[in-house]
């Protein structure tokens, strides 16, 4: 049972998912590490450095076998050494003439930095696929409701109309940018470490650079210009990154969550079949999964602040900056996963209230048009002028309770405007400005 919710019986589907769980338990973490080291003798026996006998023995060892954790852990605290008591188990499943070269000249965080870049790459994949989907429904609502009426808010009031398809293109292309960002940033962090206890490689003479780019190869990842012990940026732009892509998912959250309060009615997420949003009041319908990206995300970005602490490291090894990153690099991996494939289920699925949106619309009896009418005003007495006279009638209106026309046609400033201008002036229609050529120039880019 954990204590984490992550690896909760109960909770966990909120917290990871079944991929995440199973890149990030005590058994996955054992494989992988086990693997690497079983890579790195490869590569150290292909330089010369291991006998060849030596790293097809631990190759041998470690196919279909995993160690007990319990025991790993218990030689891990009896040696007070983070890899120490995984090594002695291994040692006692090979050959004498073998176990000397088990981690030849390797340090822990050779260890695990690399797998940690392995991760890293593992979630970018897991991220982009999740978000290549978000982006594919969000251009089809774009598409499908690129004439959809709506009211536009700012400061939480009706501004302007504008199209629901509006919307979700600009979801669309912020998701894209995303998917650019992590496939841009992805060399410079998938990358191994292989370094020693300094960073000088010294240990392995001239045999080092040969040595890490067999290690590189055989994992496909890049060899870093350097070491990158002390140079935590590329951990860092990653945390950090993943900080700005469920943030993206928590606006798109927030706006479903607000869009679909009763009141509103616009928007509803998709409702799973036996879901109950509340045990006291049941005919509640709670945007359950809106709500928990934004959950996600504060989460994200608060280990995304402990990563950007991680940089400041002390000389040419700092444990104390180096060991947030094995609480903080696992948290982040599940939450963003489960993040964004919370945002692919929502928009795939999402209910759009034509209807209501219009209803909400014209519920407003005109009044998110007086930019347009004070646009038109401004050709004759100028912009500021025009501002103050429209704004006048328009509290004067709301005041008596009349509609924006009749407002406009009680204060004799507005006369010069007749009556078939401001019929066109108060037309949505005609009040959306360059929102259709926004809405198609982003279906020309994305949707291919």
């Amino acid at each position: 049972m954990s204590a984490h919710l992550t690896g909760s019986a109960v909770y966990g589907h909120l917290w990871s998912t079944d991929e995440t769980r199973n890149l990030f338990s005590d058994e996955a973490r054992l494989r992988a590490w086990l693997d690497i080291l079983a890579t790195l003798a490869e590569a150290q026996a292909e330089v010369g450095l291991v006998p060849a006998e030596a790293a097809q023995s631990i190759r041998l060892a470690i196919t279909d076998w995993l160690p007990d954790p319990v025991e790993v852990g218990e030689l891990t605290r009896a040696t007070g050494h983070s890899t120490l008591g995984l090594i002695r188990i291994l040692e006692q499943r090979l050959p004498e003439d073998a176990r000397e070269w088990i981690y030849y000249g390797a340090t822990v965080q050779d260890l695990s930095d690399t797998w940690a870049a392995l991760i890293m790459r593992t979630i970018s994949d897991i991220v982009t696929g999740n978000l290549t989907a978000a982006r594919t429904a969000a251009l089809h609502l774009a598409r499908t409701h690129r004439d959809t009426l709506m009211c536009g808010r700012t400061h939480g009031q009706p501004g302007l109309p504008i199209t629901f398809g509006f919307k979700a293109a600009v979801w669309a292309e912020e998701i894209d940018r995303h998917l650019q960002r992590i496939a841009e940033t992805r060399p410079r962090r998938e990358m191994v470490q292989l370094a020693g206890g300094l960073g000088s490689m010294e240990f392995w003479g001239d045999s080092a650079e040969p040595m890490i780019e067999a290690f590189a190869r055989r994992l496909d990842l890049a060899v870093p210009s350097l070491p990158w012990l002390t140079a935590r940026d590329g951990f860092a732009e990653f945390m950090s990154l993943m900080a700005m892509v469920t943030a993206t998912v928590a606006k798109i959250g927030d706006e479903v969550y607000e869009l679909q309060r009763t009141e509103i009615g616009e928007l509803r997420e998709p409702l799973s079949v036996g879901t109950v949003g509340s045990i006291t009041m049941p005919h509640k319908r709670n945007p359950e999964w809106a709500e928990h990206v934004s959950t996600l995300a504060r989460l994200v970005r608060v280990n995304s602040d402990l990563a950007i602490e991680g940089m400041i490291h002390g000389h040419e090894r700092d444990g104390r900056a180096w060991k947030t990153e094995w609480v903080i690099l696992p948290e982040t991996c599940h939450y963003s996963a489960v993040s964004t494939a919370a945002v692919e289920r929502i928009l795939i699925g999402l209910e759009v209230d034509t209807e209501r949106m219009r209803a909400n619309l014209d519920a407003q009896r005109g009044y998110v048009l007086s930019e347009p009418v004070m646009r038109a005003l401004s050709d004759r007495v100028g912009k500021h002028t025009a501002h103050r006279i429209v704004y006048e009638a328009s509290l004067a209106g709301r005041e008596r309770g009349d509609d924006l026309r009749t407002a406009l046609r009680a204060d004799d400033r507005l006369s010069q405007i007749a009556d078939d201008e401001l019929d066109e002036l108060l037309d949505p229609t005609r009040a959306l400005g360059s929102i259709p050529r926004f809405i198609d120039a982003t279906l020309g880019r994305l949707d291919g």
